[in-house]
């Protein structure tokens, strides 16, 4: 018996070191860049007979060329793959047009949106095949780079990574004279970066884990992909032809961390973060973005010089081995931005940026929650349909701290608000946490604080969703629900969700919903 158990744990260690290499993934110096970015189209909006701005979303199947000579099933909206730049002002009156010809039941969420808890797109407001979802809503929020994507319970994970994913840019009066760069496809760059595992036929690789790694009990992450795509396009280059680019990134990948910054300590300005630009733009070598996280930078660049946007091994705190088996010791080469041999001219960057929204400020009576983010489990509690976890009074502006301890990676992300971070394990946050933001990296052991400013709308019986945007543990149950409510009336409101409520109705064929 004891030979036996000999050559058990042989074995086991032998398996642990084949998933241990197996995870070290990099593309670095692979790459000839010889593919030229595809820039998302901007959707112009139709007009409407009530004023508003109508934009028309059919998400279908279709095939696309992802890797050079291979076609791969994929989803996207208006196309194979992805989805076009959606483009609103603070003021203006929306209605999405959304038409679902997938073959499966799914949701289109505004991540960072602030609107009605009816028009969220959360797992609520399911769209079933052959339906067509209306939802309309003011846009009341300064300037940003926001994204949307599938949120339907249980398969968030797999539509996204089929491809159902697009930006929205927000406009204001601040913005049109703020300085950036602003021109969309020429110094105003969408990059929505993934990373995915394909087939040698090309087919996307939906596995999580391998064979090794269940027996070696090492992975929590969900997919952590060998091949990363910038807009859809591999081994990408885009052709600079100003001074200076703005760079809106987005980290659209299921679970990857991305360290990104340029070889050499290149450094670039940081001037917007997920929900809104920066008071002044903060110098950089290196930005850490967690799915679901946006930002946007600036780089100056030299007539026919060459960078390369590459991601280093992320700064994730935590050791060896365990950082290894989520993504931390994984590098690669995002794009390669060539700058054309004469550049036109740019506006100086300002030190001071137009519009930036104020910092949350916290009122010594603001309401304190607290949440521990524990395997896929916040509270103790996975999610639950019917279950209302908590309940706000509109307008309130609170202190939500998340305590962390067990090793796993996770992303907050709060819908339908906006939030700045006031602490991380007792200390102030690094300069990318510091502005307007709806999603953040937590860390491994601690806890993160956070200033939390609600909407003034509100619905007792439609809830918005807190959760982990690392896509596998948000399909597992790390999501929580909370209603916004009239002042006053938080006691007094059910958190029962019944079945039959409208937050609850899914659309079936030909069936319109309310606007919200």
């Amino acid at each position: 018996m004891g030979g036996a158990a000999l050559l058990a744990g042989a074995g086991w260690a032998t398996n642990w070191l084949v998933a241990y290499n197996r995870h070290e993934l990099s593309n670095t110096g692979t790459l000839d860049f010889t593919r030229r970015l595809k820039i998302p189209p901007l959707l112009d909006p139709s007009p409407s007979g009530d004023g508003s701005k109508r934009y028309d979303l059919t998400l279908a199947p279709g095939r696309t060329e992802l890797l050079p000579g291979k076609k791969t099933d994929t989803w996207g909206a208006n196309g194979s793959y992805l989805a076009p730049t959606l483009r609103a002002r603070r003021g203006d009156k929306v209605t999405m047009n959304v038409r679902n010809n997938l073959p499966e039941p799914t949701t289109l969420h505004w991540h960072g949106m602030h609107l009605p808890a009816s028009t969220d797109g959360g797992p609520h407001q399911t769209i079933n095949v052959g339906a067509t979802w209306r939802p309309q809503w003011t846009v009341r929020q300064p300037a940003s780079t926001l994204w949307y994507h599938p949120h339907p319970h249980g398969s968030t994970g797999s539509h996204v990574y089929r491809g159902v994913a697009g930006m929205i840019i927000l406009d204001d009066e601040e913005s049109d004279r703020n300085g950036l760069p602003s021109a969309y496809g020429i110094d105003d760059i969408p990059l929505v970066i993934q990373d995915k595992n394909f087939h040698d036929d090309g087919s996307l690789d939906f596995s999580e884990t391998s064979l090794s790694d269940d027996i070696a009990a090492v992975d929590n992450m969900g997919v952590l992909g060998d091949t990363i795509l910038v807009n859809g396009i591999y081994d990408p280059y885009f052709e600079v032809t100003t001074r200076r680019v703005r760079l809106r990134l987005l980290n659209g990948s299921n679970a990857r961390i991305y360290q990104l910054g340029f070889p050499g300590d290149r450094s670039f300005h940081l001037v917007a973060t997920d929900n809104g630009v920066l008071k002044r733009p903060q110098a950089l070598t290196r930005l850490r973005l967690a799915p679901g996280e946006r930002a946007e930078i600036v780089v100056e660049f030299k007539p026919g010089e060459e960078a390369v946007l590459h991601s280093f091994k992320p700064d994730l705190g935590i050791g060896f081995p365990d950082r290894r088996f989520v993504g931390g010791d994984d590098t690669f080469d995002i794009i390669a931005l060539r700058a054309a041999a004469t550049l036109k001219d740019s506006p100086a960057l300002p030190t001071q940026i137009a519009g930036a929204p104020a910092a949350i400020e916290v009122p010594g009576s603001a309401k304190t929650r607290k949440f521990t983010f524990v395997g896929i489990q916040i509270n103790g509690k996975t999610m639950d349909m019917n279950r209302v976890d908590e309940v706000v009074a509109a307008g309130a502006t609170e202190i939500w701290e998340i305590e962390r301890g067990d090793g796993w990676l996770h992303a907050f992300h709060l819908h339908g608000a906006t939030f700045n971070v006031l602490e991380v394990n007792g200390g102030e946050p690094p300069a990318h946490m510091r502005g307007p933001k709806d999603t953040a990296f937590l860390p491994v052991t601690g806890t993160i604080k956070l200033a939390v400013r609600f909407d003034t709308l509100t619905d007792d019986k439609t809830p918005y969703m807190y959760h982990c945007h690392v896509l596998r543990h948000e399909d597992q149950g790390m999501m929580g629900q909370f209603l916004v409510v009239e002042p006053g009336e938080e006691g007094n409101v059910s958190t029962t969700l019944t079945g039959g409520s409208a937050s609850h109705h899914a659309l079936g064929p030909q069936e319109e919903k309310s606007p919200g």
